[in-house]
């Protein structure tokens, strides 16, 4: 028998604690850590999504967690345990588009768990892009109106989805064409429901493109397919 030391029976508490770590923590496997991990945001429905680490199962499982830019604390996404597939909807997790969000993911195998892989940070305000607005239209004479109804998020209030301009600015762009030539564009404000086009030719055939455009930016989204119609 021999006593230890102050300092030797640090040394040996140290020692037996690595050695516990090493034999207790499930093994790090950075071979199978998912790639890519990114968000992709359409109308503040803001999607995490990675892809398969090269040469891994397809069996792996993935793990998902989030938080708010500043916090020290992250939190694990309820429904994004476990899962197959390579994307995780952290929309209402991320619902406040003037918030900075992280996200992290890891995967899960019988030989242990990859370290996680953390996103870019994440701002939904600048980052979403929007869909064109849907049109409807009714002729009166030779007169079209459009009536607009700006794209919806995800996120639901207490008449339903909750439409994009609630949370961010947008116009609307009206294209009108007629024999497959752009005639007139027609710009209009988020508030605004409806626009009249008047003064057109009887019996034409008009079709009509809706874009929807960030003012601050000028980022565009795709046009709406064409919505044709003839005056009387």
């Amino acid at each position: 028998m021999f006593a230890l030391t102050g300092p030797q029976w640090l040394d040996l508490v140290l020692a037996m604690s690595l050695l516990c770590w090493a034999d207790c923590s499930p093994s790090q496997q950075d071979d199978m850590a998912p790639l890519e991990v990114q968000f992709r945001s359409l109308d503040f429905r803001n999607v995490l999504h990675w892809k398969h680490p090269n040469k891994a199962a397809k069996t792996l499982k993935y793990s998902v967690q989030y938080k708010i830019y500043g916090d020290k604390e992250w939190i694990s996404s309820d429904h994004c345990q476990g899962i197959h597939k390579l994307e995780c909807d952290l929309s209402q997790a991320t619902s406040d588009p003037r918030e900075w969000y992280y996200a992290r993911v890891r995967s899960l195998s019988p030989a242990g768990v990859s370290s996680w892989v953390l996103s870019n940070r994440f701002y939904p305000q600048w980052e979403t892009s929007f869909s064109p607005p849907q049109i409807k239209l009714t002729v009166t004479g030779q007169t079209i109106t459009v009536q607009i109804r700006p794209p919806r998020t995800p996120l639901r209030g207490q008449k339903g989805r909750i439409r994009v301009t609630k949370l961010q600015k947008l116009t609307f762009r009206i294209y009108l064409m007629h024999d497959g030539v752009e005639e007139e564009v027609h710009e209009t404000d988020s508030c605004s429901k409806e626009l009249v086009i008047g003064s057109l030719r009887p019996k034409t055939t008009y079709c009509l493109q809706a874009q929807s455009v960030t003012p601050r930016s000028g980022r565009k989204s795709l046009r709406s397919s064409s919505t044709c119609v003839n005056t009387h």
